[in-house]
């Protein structure tokens, strides 16, 4: 319990003084402080940096560009057979390069193999029906050779009955006279029934032949359709398996290729094999830069998969009638389809690769070159600024021609000198906002 005598050590309605010294002093170090960055804000030296770029001398050139894909100039297509109940249980993967005779693609054949074993003993049953009906043509042809010998004996036989009329009575020898007619009527029974027996006979043969010959066809065409089971490549080249345009794909998606399992219909094309012999770029003029292109103009190549080479191709066509591309809105746009043929191959290029073109329409040899960004107007004429030391100074020049990247310089500049890409004071500006 506190004393009743006990004072207070600080009185109330007073201010400590070393807590009055610590926020005086803190103001002034914070005053300081302000002060000093507002002076070095404000009167300090920054550097700013400034792209530049050196005059050069090099070719300058007016094109058009346009992006592309590599196609072959000539492709084999493999075609389904014409076979009922097409099934591929084999297929060559897409890319893969494959040999003149490989196997490309194979179908199932156990149907067909079930086919030619049942035509095979079609056949056999067919020629064993021929054997055993011949067979009893034989018999029935001998049976037949007896019963004519066996006339031809009784109708001789009466003959000598009938010449012995003179010495015997006249009613014997008039029996005799008739039974000659009854034998030579009795043999000419056996010969029509001889040759009755001989048109069935021929009859039968035929229709056993002409079954047999069913057959023989049916087996030829099971053997043939067998024989049909594999596509093998026509020429060396890569494979490239098309889309199978009854397969059920996804909404929205491209048409997916064939594969094994899938079902093929006569005449279906699964896959083709590209000569990479002879190869060209198609591509796609916009309207308004087909007035500007002829054939025979050079063009420059770049393949997206073969970045380290640049290719060269011509110009070799141009169609005269516009495609319409319908891209969702309501007016299709118009390009030209165009073609230019690949110069000089690499063993890389395939077909489908996407590239970036450049068609030559003019070309200027060893000229003075700024790009086109380290151009501005000044008094509405065109001006660059120049390095001098750490500083930069405008110059007025004088240009000639100028593309999407470059302009030619007439006067004004000498190669190796530096400008820059942009005006300094906006870069300065630009830098003062960052601090």
């Amino acid at each position: 319990m506190a004393s009743k005598d006990q004072r207070p050590s600080q009185r109330l309605g007073k201010s400590n003084p070393r807590r009055v010294k610590i926020i005086t002093w803190t103001l002034v170090l914070g005053l300081f402080g302000g002060a000093a960055f507002a002076a070095y804000r404000y009167t300090g030296t920054t550097e700013v940096e400034v792209p530049v770029s050196r005059v050069r001398r090099g070719e300058f050139i007016i094109s058009v560009r346009t992006r592309g894909d590599i196609k072959s100039a000539r492709s084999l297509v493999m075609k389904a057979p014409q076979v009922p109940g097409l099934r591929i249980v084999r297929l060559a993967q897409a890319g893969r390069p494959v040999k003149k005779g490989d196997v490309v693609v194979e179908f199932d054949g156990s149907q067909q193999d079930q086919f030619v074993i049942s035509r095979t003993t079609q056949v056999r049953a067919a020629d064993g029906d021929i054997v055993q009906t011949k067979a009893t043509q034989k018999i029935d042809d001998e049976a037949d050779s007896m019963s004519k010998m066996s006339s031809e004996y009784d109708l001789e036989r009466s003959k000598l009955d009938a010449s012995k009329a003179e010495v015997l009575s006249a009613i014997e020898g008039e029996k005799n006279r008739i039974q000659v007619g009854v034998s030579e009527g009795s043999l000419q029974t056996v010969k029509a029934s001889i040759n009755a027996h001989q048109v069935g006979h021929e009859a039968d043969l035929s229709r056993l032949n002409q079954r047999k010959d069913k057959a023989v066809r049916d087996l030829n065409t099971a053997q043939g359709y067998l024989g049909m089971m594999q596509l093998k490549a026509p020429i060396d080249g890569i494979v490239n398996v098309l889309p199978n345009f009854r397969s059920q794909g996804s909404f929205g998606q491209a048409t997916p290729p064939f594969k094994e399992g899938d079902n093929a219909w006569t005449g279906a094309e699964i896959a083709e094999i590209p000569d990479l012999s002879q190869m060209y770029v198609a591509l796609k003029l916009e309207e308004v830069d087909r007035g500007k292109l002829k054939l025979g103009q050079s063009v420059r190549i770049r393949v997206d998969a073969i970045p380290d080479r640049e290719f060269t191709a011509t110009l070799d066509w141009i169609s005269p009638i516009a495609a319409l591309v319908f891209k969702g809105g309501a007016t299709a746009e118009k390009t030209f389809p165009a073609r230019a043929t690949i110069t000089k191959l690499d063993e890389r290029l395939r077909p489908g690769m996407s590239a970036s073109t450049e068609i030559i329409i003019e070309r200027v040899e060893s000229t003075l070159l700024i790009p086109a960004r380290a151009s501005f107007a000044k008094d509405g004429k065109p001006a660059v600024f120049m390095q001098l030391g750490k500083g930069f100074a405008i110059r007025p020049i004088e240009v000639g021609k100028q593309n999407d990247d470059d302009v030619i310089v007439t006067s004004g500049l000498k190669e190796g000198d530096v400008v820059t890409l942009e005006n300094p004071a906006d870069s300065a500006k630009r830098a003062k906002k960052k601090l």
